[in-house]
């Protein structure tokens, strides 16, 4: 599915954490090719956290979102690429920056049911 509907909601959360690790990388670490290795690795972090989101395709953005399901490390350092990033994003990939500006109005559902381990 594209477009506005719910199959492109990961996808394009999936760019736009990419986006945003990009910009952080390239302007604080210099980078003017691919990722740094700590960069590369919080992108490999976050597609897999994503991937593995019980919201699915229902998922809020993660500052709404009552599930933390980073590691504190790793939030925090998703925390600092928010913060630099987001507002240059709106500049590099303005559709991907509005789009993320609307789904963040979205409010989180209740967690979904954990299925217990056999």
């Amino acid at each position: 599915m594209t477009g506005f509907g719910g199959a492109a909601r990961l996808d394009r959360e999936r760019r736009t954490v990419a986006a945003m690790i990009t910009i952080f990388c390239r302007d604080r670490h210099a980078s003017d090719g691919p990722l740094c290795e700590e960069c590369s690795e919080l992108e490999a972090y976050t597609r897999l956290r994503l991937a593995k989101c019980p919201y699915g395709e229902e998922k809020p953005t993660c500052v709404h979102c009552p599930i933390h399901c980073y590691q504190p490390r790793r939030r925090e350092q998703i925390r600092n690429v928010m913060a630099y990033s987001g507002p240059r994003v709106l500049f590099s990939h303005p559709v991907l920056a509005i789009r993320h500006m609307i789904d963040g109005r979205r409010k989180a559902a209740q967690p979904p049911a954990r299925v217990p381990a056999r």
